[in-house]
Parts: structure tokens; C-alpha cells; sequence
């Protein structure tokens, strides 16, 4: 993860007062880029979208491109396929998934969801929706968490976050979830939306709970205590959470908790931090920069976590010493069929970023330049 997000955030309040996400900008053009051999047989899963969150107040949020049948990686694809849009994505790309025939990229301090065609990623609309995190879907509805209130760093914040329903025919908000403060990711399993409250905004007063809301009726059940400063949130194939926590940057380090929602208990913590993380199967992939005020420093790691050992079972799925070069391990994405690992090197946050693919057995096999703080992965595929 980046250095705790009250530290970006509170930098960035000044530069987001006076500058605005919708002036008129230079559109550049897409950056072709041949990385390995085209695949002569590739499968349904054609290729991928990255979402690169640039840095905030910077409006530098892009989208690149891959695709197995050419080999060819591209940057910056989003201006040429709407150059009638203005600032192009806009200021922090926060989530990026796939649903139906359409690309959703979550732009977290332009308040907005850009929603695109998911071949073309020509844009169909928008939604508008205040400090807006992250996204999950069921049937004809999409969820999105938002932290509700302005960017602003305070002990005694007092805007709670909410979940909003969004009909993904009219790109409408039709009702909304209050929750707690700041919520980020959200799981959707066995009937409940599951939210991460973080309280990243209210430094020293972080959140500790995962609100419960009934999927049908909309309504917050509960909120369960699970630990300070939440952020991810992922189901299994068991139907359990895999939650992770950021800790306080002191004392309390990042972690990731395994909570069965059926006896609202923790079975197991793992005292491994997460920045980002990927289930496939029963691995989780884990990526790691954690930041400590004691150290003043950055903890960098990556591992494997097995959910039906409920083990860590890997310190380290990179095996041929490349991982050496990456500076902030950001993102990670495995693709399901092939296996292939792909992690994002997201530098010094102010200058494009590394995407790095590795083989199944931790080799690289491809490394290529991205936007700035590569983060978020889609696959596309052909329609079935």
C-alpha cells in the first residue's frame, strides 16, 4: 500500500481546493508496447485492462491495455476512445471490474464512475457518487462504498461512509446503506454485503468493524469487530471472509484475519501485512509494502497464503531474485486459467510505474512501463 492514506490524503487537500477535474487537457496518444509473443492459441481469457490510480490531485488516473493474441501491452488507452471527454479518467482510479458488457473504473476523488463500453472502453455514462472506493455487483444492481464526506483528516470526523445501490441500466443511485466511517472494499456472499469500515480518516480513531448488510432489504444488520483500520475483504470457496487490516502504522501492524460470517469469529490471523491481495482457488496471493512511523521505513513482501491448510505456505512466490528490484509492490492479479502472476511496481508514486508477469513457477517472463501507480486489473474475455 502507499504510505498511510491520512498522509496522502492530508497532502493533497491543498492541491484538491484549487484544482479542478474537469479543465480542458492535452490528449495523448495510446503507447503500443510488444512484450512477448503473440498466443496461438489463447483462451477465454483474451487479455486484461490495468487502471493506474495516479497520484492524487494530480488527475492522472489512466487505463492500459493487454492482450495475449498480439502480445501487445498499451498505455493510456482511454483518451483516444473519448476524446470528447474532458481531463480524460479524472483524479484517482480506486477499483476497476468487469460486468456484463461493461467496464466500470471507480475514480475516487472525481467523485465519479466511469462506465465504458468493455471492448471499445468508449464511455456509455457515469455515475455520480461522493469520495467513492470500491465496487461489487449482484443482478441488476452495482455497490459501491463511499466515504461520503470531503477528504479531511480528524480525530472527531463525524460523516459516517455508506453503500449505494446503483441500477446498472439507468446508472442511477436508488437507495443508500449508511455504514461505518470511511468504508472500503466490499464481498457480496450467502445473501449479506459485507463492508471493510477503515476510519482511515480519523487518525488516532480508526474503525475496528465489517458492517453486515441483509442483501434483499438493504439494511445494516450489525457491525462486528474485527480490527483496526480495515481495507480488504475477500469470500473463499467456503464461504469465508479473508479480511485484511492496515493497524495503525505503530504498534498494531497490517494483518489478515480469516472470519467465518456464519459464527461471526475470527478462525484464524495471520500476521502477515496486505496491500493487495488475489484468491484464486485456494491460494491467496498476497502483495505487501507496509509502512512503519517507528521505522520510518517500508516493510516489502509478498507470500501465499493456502485456505484449506489455513497456512501461509509461501514467503515468496517470485523465485528467480527479481522481486529485489521492485520498489512498492501495489497490485497483484493471477490469471485463473494460465496461472500467470502479475504484480505492479508502483516507484515513487509520482512516475509511471512497472507491471511485471511471472510464470506459475515465479519467473519473469515479461516486464513493461505503466501510468502512474499501477493498481487495478479487469480480464476480458470473449462472450459466452
Amino acid at each position: 500500500m502507499k504510505k498511510p492514506v491520512l498522509k496522502a490524503a492530508a497532502a493533497a487537500i491543498i492541491i484538491l481546493s484549487s484544482t479542478s477535474c474537469r479543465e480542458e487537457s492535452i490528449i495523448f496518444p495510446p503507447e503500443p508496447n510488444h512484450v512477448t509473443d503473440p498466443a496461438e492459441k489463447f483462451s477465454e481469457i483474451e487479455g486484461f485492462y490495468l487502471l493506474n490510480e495516479g497520484n492524487m490531485g494530480s488527475n492522472k488516473s489512466t487505463l492500459d491495455r493487454f492482450d495475449y493474441s498480439t502480445g501487445i501491452y498499451t498505455r493510456n488507452i482511454y483518451g483516444e476512445a473519448n476524446p470528447d471527454v474532458p481531463k480524460e479518467l479524472g483524479d484517482v482510479g480506486n477499483d476497476l471490474k468487469i460486468y456484463g458488457s461493461r467496464l466500470y473504473a471507480v475514480i475516487n476523488c472525481s467523485n465519479k464512475i466511469e462506465v465504458m463500453d468493455a471492448k471499445t472502453t468508449r464511455r456509455i455514462g457515469q455515475i455520480e457518487i461522493p469520495n467513492c472506493r470500491f465496487i461489487q455487483f449482484h443482478g441488476k444492481y452495482a455497490y459501491v462504498t463511499s466515504y461520503a464526506g470531503p477528504v479531511e483528516i480528524r480525530p472527531d470526523y463525524s460523516q459516517k461512509g455508506y453503500v449505494a445501490k446503483v441500477d446498472t441500466a439507468t446508472l442511477q443511485v436508488v437507495d443508500k446503506c449508511i455504514v461505518g466511517y470511511q468504508p472500503d472494499e466490499l464481498a457480496i456472499t450467502g445473501g449479506k454485503i459485507y463492508v471493510a469500515n477503515s476510519g482511515g480518516y480519523m487518525v488516532p480513531n480508526y474503525e475496528n468493524t465489517l458492517s453486515v448488510i441483509d442483501l434483499d432489504s438493504f439494511v445494516e444488520e450489525k457491525r462486528v469487530e474485527v480490527a483496526l483500520n480495515l481495507f480488504r475483504v475477500r469470500p473463499d470457496s467456503k464461504g469465508r471472509l479473508w479480511v485484511s487490516s492496515r493497524g495503525d502504522y505503530y504498534d498494531n501492524h497490517s494483518k489478515l484475519y480469516c472470519f467465518n460470517p456464519k459464527t461471526e469469529q475470527i478462525e484464524k490471523e495471520f500476521d502477515v501485512p496486505v496491500s493487495a491481495m488475489d484468491i484464486v482457488g485456494d491460494s491467496i496471493y498476497i502483495v505487501s509494502t507496509s509502512w512503519s512511523y517507528q521505522t520510518m521505513d517500508n516493510n516489502v513482501t509478498n507470500a501465499i497464503i493456502d485456505t484449506r491448510l489455513m497456512e501461509k505456505v509461501c514467503d515468496n512466490f517470485i523465485t528467480d531474485g527479481t522481486e529485489k528490484s521492485i520498489k512498492i509492490p501495489y497490485g497483484v492479479k493471477v490469471n485463473p486459467l494460465t496461472k500467470e502472476v502479475f504484480v505492479t511496481d508502483a516507484g515513487n508514486y509520482v512516475n509511471p510505474g512497472w507491471l511485471m508477469c511471472y510464470s506459475p513457477e515465479g519467473i519473469q517472463k515479461w516486464k513493461v512501463r505503466t501510468g502512474d501507480i499501477p493498481a487495478h486489473f479487469a480480464f476480458f474475455g470473449k462472450p459466452r
